[in-house]
């Protein structure tokens, strides 16, 4: 993500601009020529978006949560407050709301309306998420959109769909993985991807990290 974003001012390369692209560069044109915004300011806001902030807020909480039955307990029944407890990480935003993935089911999340996404815990959206065929298809045929993502639930799983709004978002806790008995939450962090807490993908096994 970080690399397109300084490709697309890099103009020697030459590359076709989505919509949503041209809309936003620009708005960052008019908005700096006004006045209003230092490039370098814009640059620093995505980049801590994609790297500081990005998963890693969310990892720490599923980490957490793993790790801390009594912070689970407080995830699920308040994930905001529960969130902000940790301290150390950016603040995140009201109305965020933890759903726990176990043996029987698992939680898949996607906004049928437009693209809201809890930034504040996962960072900057996937295109895919944002795409028409995810958003539909999640809702239609979620078995199949978690095969695409090269997830296979056992044939008895209930799959539980949660419609992001403007006012709701959602963090789904993966499953612990298995062989993960002793590890610090630091460790732990290591397995959590963004996928897996939006339930297209799942935690990293404990062999993927050192």
């Amino acid at each position: 993500m970080a690399e397109d974003h300084a490709h697309s001012h890099d103009h020697t390369q030459g590359s076709e601009l989505s919509e949503m692209d041209v809309r936003v560069r620009a708005l960052e044109t008019i908005l700096t020529e006004k006045g209003y915004v230092d490039p370098a300011a814009l640059d620093k806001i995505v980049e801590a978006f994609e790297t500081r902030i990005g998963p890693h807020n969310g990892a720490r909480i599923v980490a957490r949560a793993w790790s801390d039955p009594e912070f689970k307990r407080r995830l699920l029944a308040d994930a905001t407050e529960a969130a902000n407890s940790l301290g150390d990480l950016d603040p995140v935003a009201s109305h965020l709301i933890a759903v726990e993935n176990t043996p029987d089911t698992h939680n898949l999340v996607v906004c049928t309306l437009c693209s809201c996404y809890p930034w504040s815990v996962l960072g900057l959206p996937p295109v895919w998420y944002k795409s028409a065929p995810y958003r539909s298809r999640a809702v239609i045929d979620p078995k199949g959109v978690l095969a695409d993502f090269g997830v296979t639930l056992l044939p008895d799983t209930q799959i539980r769909i949660w419609d992001s709004t403007a006012e709701t978002r959602f963090l789904v806790v993966p499953m612990r993985p298995e062989g993960t008995e002793g590890w610090g939450e630091e460790r732990l962090a290591k397995l959590v991807t963004r996928d897996s807490m939006v339930g297209t993908g799942l935690p990293k096994s404990p062999g993927e990290v050192r």
